[in-house]
């Protein structure tokens, strides 16, 4: 980070600031205008469909608590707005992992929002946003072409991976909660889910926290994700093959695979953890 031009500290200094001002001021009312209208739409499709009741309990839980990373994310961005100017490398790592909570969060109640309320989908301006904080961050540091290829696609798989894994625990917890022969499991393709959602959730923290790792090029990052990503590939893949109601556990089985694939490249691996040196 020393070594990245000050016009370029200075552009991510303002992203950061920016991101952060609206995870502290937008955030809260996007987050809760869009709950309230999902679960109004909710109360009503239960009447006629209960196995989506248990949306009302766990979006009521998890959009506020993504609401509260985000607030302590903002929080975060602002205060490492200092050290970044200052091209300190921990604060690198310290804003990108912020910036990662609104671009998985977002992306996490857009797919609710959609698949029960018509117009547009307000929690994807926070994706947006953390999106764009995140890649802009990620790219101004100072690498050349192939490494910001590398970063790019990398640190876009992981969190693409996150959200996925995120959201089929979500889905998973949702059709346990609603089972009909609760609190029985009827058969394999029931309490695999016990296994999945939770593998899911666990893999999502380690890829979050392989982010900040990873920014500064150490290896605990790349096995906290490649054991991520393992996982996720493994489960996921065994699961859409007991379980062929959706191809969601396909897509997430794929995700990994990629994420895996990135990760294996000797290429590629010697430039996340800066074995391969940069051109000037």
């Amino acid at each position: 980070m020393a070594s990245t031009p000050r016009n370029n500290r200075i552009v991510m200094v303002v992203l950061c600031a920016l991101v952060g001002v609206f995870l502290i001021l937008a955030v809260p009312w996007i987050v809760q205008t869009s709950l309230e209208r999902v679960l109004a739409k909710l109360i009503e499709t239960v009447v006629n469909e209960p196995k989506f009741a248990s949306g009302i309990t766990l979006f009521s839980f998890f959009y506020p608590f993504w609401r509260a990373v985000g607030f302590v994310a903002g929080v975060t961005l602002l205060v490492m707005t200092v050290p970044l100017y200052r091209g300190e490398e921990w604060a690198f790592a310290a804003a990108l992992t912020a910036l990662a909570v609104p671009s998985i969060s977002g992306m996490f109640m857009f797919l609710p929002y959609v698949s029960f309320v018509e117009g547009f989908p307000l929690p994807m301006v926070i994706s947006w946003v953390g999106l764009i904080g995140y890649w802009g961050v990620l790219l101004l540091r100072k690498s050349d072409r192939m490494q910001k290829v590398v970063d790019f696609l990398v640190f876009t798989f992981i969190g693409m991976l996150a959200t996925h894994s995120f959201t089929l625990g979500i889905g998973s917890q949702r059709m346990l909660i609603t089972r009909v022969d609760k609190p029985l499991f009827a058969g394999l393709e029931w309490w695999l889910l016990t296994v999945v959602g939770e593998v899911d959730w666990i893999a999502t923290a380690m890829l979050i926290l392989a982010i900040p790792f990873l920014a500064l090029r150490k290896r605990a990052g790349w096995y906290l994700a490649f054991i991520a990503a393992l996982s996720v590939f493994i489960i996921d893949a065994f699961t859409q093959i007991i379980r062929m109601k959706t191809y969601d556990y396909l897509y997430g089985a794929l995700i990994a695979a990629g994420l895996l694939l990135f990760l294996l490249i000797p290429k590629f691996k010697a430039r996340l953890l800066g074995e391969e040196p940069s051109e000037p």
